[in-house]
């Protein structure tokens, strides 16, 4: 029998949040950023693989990291997934578009030849139809009040565990029938 994670007593979930070099076929991690229950942040630009050549000037538009920033800046896929591993090891962490993190995620993982030490989940697993139907205008409420201009991974990661925790706070308690 599989053990049951124990929920963190701040009822904050580990939250990881992937920017992409763009969407569909060839993109590719550029950011990976979390937050923690207790605070806890990373954030890490990603060197690209020499594979990785897909680039949508669209998406540079949004997260506002350029290619040539990956080059210089960016660490390469392993020490990522080495420092990933080390921080979410054993966790159940949740993201907002699974789909799309768990392809970029694999993606940097095949690339470092390792694979992760957590488990990545989708957000809307933690929250009820009820809330889930509230979410999204929580989430822009959240991101306005903290005035998050930057579309950066480790800022969408802590936008996204406020919304759920807010959006949990401002619930009706939710009656089960009997």
């Amino acid at each position: 029998m599989a053990a049951v994670p124990t929920p963190d007593p701040t009822g904050l979930p580990w939250v990881l949040d992937v920017e992409a070099s763009g969407f569909g076929k060839g993109s590719y991690p550029i950011e990976v950023g979390y937050v923690g229950p207790a605070g806890e942040t990373g954030c890490m630009l990603v060197h690209p693989d020499p594979d990785w050549t897909g680039w949508d000037a669209g998406a540079e538009r949004v997260h506002g990291i350029a290619r040539e920033r990956l080059v210089t800046h960016g660490r390469p896929p392993a020490m990522v997934a080495r420092l990933l591993n080390a921080a979410l090891a054993g966790q159940q962490v949740y993201c907002d578009a699974w789909a799309h993190d768990y392809v970029w995620l694999a993606r940097l993982y095949d690339a470092a030849d390792a694979v992760p030490a957590f488990r990545l989940r989708d957000l809307r697993e933690l929250l009820p139809q009820e809330q889930l139907e509230r979410f999204d205008a929580v989430r822009d409420r959240v991101r306005r009040e903290l005035a998050s201009q930057r579309h950066r991974a480790s800022a969408d990661a802590r936008v996204l565990q406020l919304s759920v925790a807010e959006v949990r706070r401002t619930s009706p308690v939710l009656l089960r029938p009997a």
